[in-house]
């Protein structure tokens, strides 16, 4: 049986599929991926079929992760129906994916960051417009609640 995740931002060129190559990695190494399966999407358009911001491949190239054969798409509303967990990055896509869910829907729609142990933040920042550095605090970010999330799918796949 898979557990299906979507993770989502605004464009899916920066955090989301940050997210989703981290959270593959980590499902890797936790031998689960047999178990886990994971998606990106955006709750905009604007950048459909490209591939993830170039400072965000740079950025993610130095830990060891590789963006590259990504492309960004947008969230559609079957995606509600398919994945068991919808994690937004900060709550502006939070609220966007909630207004686009049935009321059954709504509690497979989640905080990202909710899975996080070494952060207090609700919020992954959005890097796009930012320094440089900002790149590197969403890589720390999303590696610390992958890890969070991880920890939950093993605890609930050994009960």
């Amino acid at each position: 049986m898979n557990f299906r995740v979507l993770l989502v931002c605004m464009g899916n060129i920066c955090r989301s599929p940050t997210a989703e190559v981290v959270l593959r990695q980590y499902i890797k190494l936790n031998n689960l991926g047999d178990k886990v399966e994971v998606d990106s999407a955006g709750t905009h358009g604007y950048h459909v079929g490209e591939a993830p911001d170039s400072r965000t491949q740079r950025a993610a190239a130095v830990r060891g992760y590789n963006l590259s054969q990504l492309r960004a798409r947008k969230v559609a509303r079957q995606d509600l129906d398919y994945f068991d967990l919808i994690l937004a990055m900060d709550k502006s896509n939070l609220d966007n994916l909630r207004r686009m869910a049935t009321p059954e829907q709504q509690e497979r729609i989640k905080l990202f960051m909710q899975y996080a142990k070494n952060f207090e933040d609700d919020e992954v920042p959005d890097p796009y417009y930012g320094l440089g550095h900002g790149f590197d605090l969403v890589l720390d970010m999303v590696e610390d609640a992958a890890q969070g999330l991880i920890e939950e799918v093993k605890q609930n796949s050994a009960a």
